[in-house]
């Protein structure tokens, strides 16, 4: 077995995450290719929530959702019932027989692990440390080495809670061991040990850091509030200045009052959040103020679904804000794109003096694995102000439509920037037939020229099969199952692409989309919204049957694209 498929479901409360994250640390540090990502309702208990945890064998890197499941452990009595559209003849359920009522799931193989007996010798809370326990014995993970993590999350908490959670993990160890041939033997991966741990809105934030970020202002709002959390854990560290805003029209206000002072600012949202913003936005456009704006999506419209997944925000990244003024969306598909995507953002934000967005979403950003320190490269912090003279020109029209910017204390010059149109100086005017004319061609046809002649900072490259006849086009998260459904079809007569940049379009794009017979596209969202773009932007139109839509919130699994392509083809 090249992979094994774990997962734990459980009511809000129950502790599922901690699971997880015991289980993707203790899995990492003992040589596993691990990957998780998890699924939970909008409350604080009830309901039933759900973590998959995938481990690849030796060399076998796993990085996307499957909906297949290996091995599964209820903590809940409805907890099977939630995943059962996900259960097969191969999967193995960790059943409590005083919890669940094992007649009703004879068809599947079942086997008897005693968590309510623990829950009544050592109390509830303790249940989540027996469940690592008992999965730690499974895979002969060292007892040494859960008691370390044990250790490090709860010896806070004083030795009384401190000596229950060991007891607990050493119950469920010896439950496990008694059961490790229930899963294939699984190969270890030396080099994994030394990898890191990062899911999407980390790295965010070390993009952020990376890319000389040292103001975040948010507002916070799931599922984007991780990056928030994060930079403000690291700030002291890292001199970062953070700003939990009353509400995100501040957050964005307080953003562009940064750039305007030489500080390189993230305003961090989701879509509804970035809605508040849009005002804002158009103040950075006509100002032309560099702007980093991460949006992390999720189901709308209005509350929608607050902690599900989506590519809806596409539209509303790219028409917000009124007026017509450039901007740039980024829509990373990785962890390692995250990291390079947002340091580039920052840099291309402070030379062009645009607004430049990362597209993340829930999927991506409560997804992590382990990467390599050196697929994690540091770009380089590129300040593009300057010292200003007594004569400076906030805004002197240049060939290219960008202005040296100057910022206030630097040099000799007044700094003038002002919402309604200006002159060169940044003194208001009405002056339509003059002024008017020549700043709208300043704000949008010489800064577009610059935009689409800027390189793409991950080019577009077809992936998978070399003789492609059948091309699949991806954006943003979905792009590692796309990847992984191409290498398990190994037809090379099919290949994808993805796009990390999504608009501008990459000027190679219609050049590489024409060459292919057939062209497929998956997106996370009911209207087809890249699809759109891709008709107005690069004259290239996809018939529907083509289209595979999804937005029912839930990820996309690598089954459901290999079945998509084989029906399709």
């Amino acid at each position: 077995m090249e992979d094994l498929s774990l997962v734990i479901v459980g009511q809000a409360g129950q502790g599922v995450q901690t699971v997880e994250q015991f289980m993707v640390g203790l899995l990492k540090g003992t040589g596993y290719n691990v990957f998780a990502t998890k699924e939970y309702m909008s409350r604080v208990r009830g309901g039933m929530n759900s973590t998959e945890l995938r481990v690849g064998s030796g060399e076998k890197k796993v990085r996307a959702y499957v909906e297949r499941i290996d091995l599964l452990i209820p903590l809940h009595k409805n907890a099977i019932e939630h995943v059962k559209h996900r259960i097969s003849d191969s999967t193995t359920i960790l059943l409590d027989p005083e919890l669940i009522d094992e007649s009703k799931y004879t068809q599947y193989k079942c086997v008897t692990v005693p968590f309510t007996k623990i829950q009544k010798e050592i109390g509830l809370k303790f249940v989540n440390v027996y469940a690592v326990g008992v999965l730690s014995g499974i895979f002969k993970i060292p007892h040494k080495s859960g008691k370390i993590f044990i250790k490090e999350r709860f010896s806070k908490k004083g030795d009384a809670i401190l000596k229950k959670n060991f007891e607990a993990f050493e119950k469920g160890h010896s439950i496990g061991e008694n059961l490790k041939d229930l899963v294939p033997e699984m190969k270890k991966d030396p080099q994994v040990v030394n990898e890191i741990l990062l899911d999407g809105n980390q790295t965010v934030g070390l993009g952020a850091i990376a890319g000389g970020c040292n103001f975040i202002s948010a507002y916070p709002m799931s599922p984007s509030t991780g990056t928030l959390t994060f930079l403000a854990h690291h700030s002291k560290e890292f001199g970062i200045l953070v700003d939990q805003a009353e509400d995100e029209i501040a957050a964005i206000n307080k953003a562009i009052a940064a750039w305007f002072t030489g500080a390189r600012a993230i305003a961090s949202t989701s879509g509804g959040g970035f809605d508040l913003m849009c005002e804002g936005l158009s103040l950075a456009g006509i100002i032309e103020s560099p702007l980093v704006i991460h949006i992390a999506q999720r189901p709308g419209p209005g509350t929608g679904l607050p902690t599900r997944t989506s590519q809806e925000d596409l539209n509303l990244a790219l028409y917000a804000g009124h007026g017509e003024f450039h901007r740039i969306i980024f829509a990373p598909g990785s962890i390692e794109q995250v990291f390079h995507l947002t340091q580039i953002a920052f840099n291309i934000a402070d030379k062009i003096q645009i607004p430049v967005f990362i597209l993340t979403d829930q999927y991506l950003v409560d997804s992590y694995y382990n990467v390599k320190a050196d697929d994690m490269k540091l770009v380089g912090v590129e300040h593009a102000f300057v010292e200003t003279d007594s004569d400076y020109k906030r805004y002197e029209y240049t060939a290219n439509g960008i202005t040296p910017r100057g910022i206030p204390g630097l040099g000799t010059g007044l700094i003038r920037v002002d919402s309604d149109e200006h002159d060169e100086w940044g003194h208001i005017t009405e002056d339509m037939r003059g002024v008017r004319d020549k700043m709208t061609d300043k704000r949008i046809h010489k800064k577009g020229k610059t935009i689409s002649e800027h390189p793409t900072p991950i080019p577009l490259e077809p992936f998978g099969g070399h003789d492609a006849e059948t091309l699949v086009i991806c954006w943003g998260s979905s792009y590692l199952a796309v990847k992984e459904a191409i290498e398990e079809i190994n037809d090379p007569k099919i290949a994808g692409i993805h796009f990390s940049q999504v608009f501008p379009l990459p000027k190679e794009s219609n050049s590489i989309l024409t060459k292919a017979k057939k062209l497929l596209l998956i997106e996370g969202n009911a209207t087809g919204q890249f699809t759109n773009m891709l008709k107005l932007y690069g004259n290239i139109e996809i018939p529907n049957e083509n289209l595979y839509l999804k937005s029912n919130g839930e990820p996309l699994s690598v089954e459901e694209v290999k079945k998509f392509i084989g029906g399709a083809i």
